[in-house]
């Protein structure tokens, strides 16, 4: 018997959601507007408390735009994970600062804070960690070495609305955070992302560098591009954020499961003081991740992912920040990482099939 493909991610879009656009629709004003203003508003009260939020199209632009509002430029360095999507690094090339590649904590996949340390140069400006996977970095140390050194940290939350350390909510430990609102991200709006932070000039340099350098229409104070969120993508992201509380959970429900199942794989770590929001739930294959994830997809029918096969600094569009690059943790997670299934809709019979298909292809290989 043929299962139906369980897919490595599942969007989850409602009647709601939909109900949400077309009221939009109806008003005629579609472009940023009062739908734009109040997800900034919930958003901020929602998940990053004391902070004001900025909407953008995209988690990248809210990267860059939060970077330019910090300063960020040309002859500055700033310090990220090699270990991760490309837009991180990509954020920093465009505003014509350097990335500066660090090796990660093989445990956690984020930024190691010795690594950092070793990579500051009389150029560094900031230190950049990712919340990979939806698990919040080292970020108590890494602000002690940012203090210490005079250092500015951002956050790319890109993948971690949420997620909290030691009580605290990620997106409120840097000068400026990063979200993405992708269709697959823990939460959506579409397309879009989010700055938060608690410096009143960082959200007004990411609302003037989004609008064309503007607040008073005509009158550009700034050089500025168009970056805006639609009122259409704001209210998609307003409904979506009422639940992404309870799909949280969910993920973390099915981790739980997956954590007490699985065998013969390396399952997630979740650091002391961390609240992982399981944006993917990642193990470790330590043979022929490749094979094993295309057994599992042939034989089981169930689909996985590798975030991120090709390290930043291996890429050939980044590759040249860093000639002499040895990162031996982030190339050993780069070979052997794969992401399965975790999100909120996956019901008991899927989780079963996960688990029968891992832990059979496990053993198998053992």
């Amino acid at each position: 018997m043929t299962h139906p493909f369980i897919p490595p991610a599942r969007p989850l879009i409602g009647e709601e959601e939909i109900e949400a656009v077309a009221a939009v629709m109806r008003t005629g004003m579609i472009a940023q507007g009062p739908q734009v203003a109040a997800f900034e508003e919930e958003f901020a009260a929602a998940l990053v408390s004391g902070t004001r939020a900025a909407a953008v199209n995209s988690g990248t632009s809210a990267l860059h735009l939060g970077l330019l509002a910090a300063g960020i430029g040309p002859g500055d360095e700033v310090i990220v994970p090699s270990f991760t999507f490309a837009a991180t690094a990509n954020s920093v090339a465009i505003t014509g600062a350097t990335p500066v590649f660090a090796d990660i904590d093989p445990l956690t996949f984020t930024l190691s804070p010795a690594a950092v340390e070793a990579a500051i140069t009389q150029r560094t400006r900031a230190i950049m960690p990712v919340h990979l996977y939806g698990h919040p970095a080292p970020m108590d140390a890494l602000q002690a070495i940012a203090d210490e050194r005079g250092l500015m940290v951002f956050e790319d939350a890109a993948q971690a609305h949420g997620a909290t350390l030691h009580g605290r909510a990620v997106g409120s430990f840097g000068t400026f955070a990063a979200f993405s609102f992708y269709p697959t991200k823990n939460m959506t709006s579409g397309e879009g992302g989010m700055v938060t932070s608690t410096d009143p000039e960082i959200i007004r340099g990411v609302q003037l560098a989004r609008n064309q350098g503007m607040e008073t229409r005509y009158a550009n104070e700034i050089v500025g591009l168009n970056n805006r969120m639609t009122d259409i993508h704001a209210a998609i992201g307003r409904v979506q954020l009422t639940k992404v509380g309870a799909w949280t959970r969910a993920r973390q429900d099915n981790a739980a499961f997956l954590d007490a199942h699985l065998h013969g794989v390396t399952v997630p770590h979740v650091a002391p003081g961390a609240t992982h929001v399981y944006h993917q739930y990642t193990i470790r294959v330590a043979e022929d991740r490749d094979g094993f994830a295309a057994a599992l997809r042939e034989e089981y029918g169930v689909g996985s992912g590798v975030y991120y096969p090709i390290p930043n600094h291996e890429l050939p569009s980044l590759a040249r920040y860093a000639p002499c690059a040895e990162l031996p943790a982030t190339r050993e997670a780069a070979d052997q990482v794969l992401s399965l299934p975790i999100y909120p809709s996956l019901t008991p019979i899927e989780l079963e099939r996960i688990v029968h298909g891992v832990n059979t292809l496990a053993q198998a290989g053992a």
